[in-house]
């Protein structure tokens, strides 16, 4: 059973335990859902808020309790399952178990890769440095003082930098609405310029608040957006290419490598 399978069949789980309830809580019989239960692509997008750069559709799902959304982020399209109470969201696809193939509509689209960025347009003023200041490979990394995926991906960045000196790491703060303290957060780091108060931050530490007055992390969030990117962490590799999501040390060196070998 290939890994991605499996984490389809956890991902069906979670999604049959939550439904059962949920249709039983909304007293939903055969045909009567669309009388009692309502969501437009606009509240759908204010409750997923930042998870999400747009939702594109609405419907309801094969799975009873479960509307199915059609959502974009990060230049990509991909089907998210909301329950009834608005409460609860889960990814990936169904599948039904006695015909052994896939029930979910998902538009048909191949997902398209996030442009790449100029990295001489990225700005240095705000970045908070991670090794050696005179490495030549230079990786920015957009990151959220909260974000429990960056707190482990910073772990990661720590051994890159311990087994290669020639790389170092630019540390972006990008706070996302769902962490309600980041964006202070954020500004106290910029403010600081302090690799360790950030540190401080992703380990659930308390952190002075701002000592001064800055527009660099806004601008810093307005510069993501406009390049596409809606979540962390992410990394920008030295031509530009943008990879969303959490690696180990020995993956992010040997991506790092090869994107800086096709530079």
């Amino acid at each position: 059973m290939s890994h991605r399978f499996c984490l389809t069949c956890l991902a069906l789980a979670f999604i049959l335990i939550l439904c059962q309830p949920a249709a039983a809580m909304n007293g939903c019989g055969e045909g009567s859902c669309k009388d009692c239960h309502h969501l437009s692509t606009e509240e759908a997008k204010q409750i997923l808020g930042r998870q999400v750069g747009k939702v594109n559709s609405v419907a309801f799902s094969v799975v009873p309790g479960f509307w199915l959304l059609q959502v974009e982020r990060g230049g990509q399209q991909y089907p998210m399952y909301l329950d009834f109470s608005k409460k609860y969201v889960a990814e990936g696809n169904i599948f039904r178990l006695v015909e052994g193939r896939t029930v979910t509509k998902a538009v048909q689209r191949r997902p398209q890769p996030l442009k790449k960025i100029d990295v001489s347009t990225i700005p240095l003023k705000d970045a908070i440095l991670l090794g050696k200041k005179k490495a030549p490979i230079k990786v920015f990394v957009v990151t959220d003082p909260e974000c429990p995926y960056c707190k482990r991906l910073h772990q990661e960045l720590k051994q890159v930098v311990k087994q290669r000196q020639d790389i170092a790491f630019y540390l972006k703060m990008f706070p996302l609405r769902i962490h309600p303290q980041a964006r202070k957060k954020a500004e106290s780091i910029v403010c600081s310029k302090s690799l360790k108060m950030l540190e401080d931050s992703l380990a659930g530490k308390t952190i002075p608040d701002p000592d001064c007055k800055s527009d660099l992390v806004e601008k810093n969030i307005q510069f993501m957006k406009e390049h596409g990117i809606h979540s962390t962490p992410t990394l920008i590799l030295t031509d530009g290419t943008v990879k969303p999501g959490y690696r180990k040390a020995a993956q992010l060196i040997e991506m790092i490598d090869r994107h800086t070998a096709k530079k």
